[in-house]
């Protein structure tokens, strides 16, 4: 766990030392840019992982309150968008043509701060705990379905993440991280822990709304030339 959470704090200071680099691809910097004092943040946080040697994909879903566009905080829940074939020993009576499944579902609560907030650039550390259940699940030949005992399972995922606004309503944003399992047996801990990240193609309604309203040009520039 020590390791892990150096690893973020490395990240973090890292990130920390990047304002000059985003400022340079940014008309405006995080100094002149007005966020509200507080609101609400909702986000499909649907990302790739490697469980049980595998890659995967994770479905999430999150909720956050930002404060004064540097911090966010909230909770999110998350689980597999397919299991993953298990390679094990059928329990006995199990019959031959057996599916055998890894599921894995969880929540977590999260705290995001915000190194750099412009008109073009976000670069952020979330930091992640929760806990779930991972489990198999059997569907016998005749269509019976069976879960094996669920195990329950802790986990901290520290990551960095950001996207750059090519136009004020679409952007493009990348993250990558670390899944580490807390409090449990060694086999779990071998087949959970691994690396996750993602690629993002990313959607601001608001100002895609006040595009429309300001009968602004769809994939003008000059919303960058000045502070909102």
């Amino acid at each position: 766990m020590n390791r892990i959470v150096k690893k973020w704090l490395g990240l973090s200071l890292l990130l920390g030392g990047l304002p000059l680099l985003a400022r340079a691809g940014a008309a405006e910097d995080s100094s002149r840019v007005r966020p509200a004092h507080r609101r609400i943040v909702f986000q499909f946080d649907n990302r790739y992982s490697v469980i049980d040697g595998k890659l995967v994909g994770i479905n999430g879903l999150k909720l956050a309150v930002e404060w004064r566009g540097r911090l966010r905080a909230g909770a999110g829940g998350y689980l597999l968008s397919n299991g993953i074939p298990s390679q094990e020993v059928l329990p006995t009576g199990m019959p031959a043509g057996t599916k055998a499944e890894l599921r894995f579902r969880y929540v977590a609560a999260y705290a995001e701060y915000l190194f750099i907030r412009s008109n073009r650039w976000e670069l952020s550390a979330p930091l992640q705990f929760g806990g779930g259940r991972f489990f198999t699940s059997f569907e016998q030949p005749d269509g019976t379905k069976s879960k094996d005992a669920k195990s329950t399972v802790w986990l901290l995922e520290p990551s960095a993440s950001g996207h750059f606004r090519v136009f004020p309503w679409f952007g493009i944003g990348a993250g990558a991280g670390w899944r580490e399992t807390l409090f449990v047996e060694p086999s779990l801990d071998e087949a959970l822990d691994g690396p996750i990240f993602y690629g993002r193609v990313k959607l601001f309604l608001g100002d895609l709304y006040k595009t429309a309203r300001f009968k602004r040009k769809l994939f003008s520039q000059q919303h960058f030339r000045y502070a909102d």
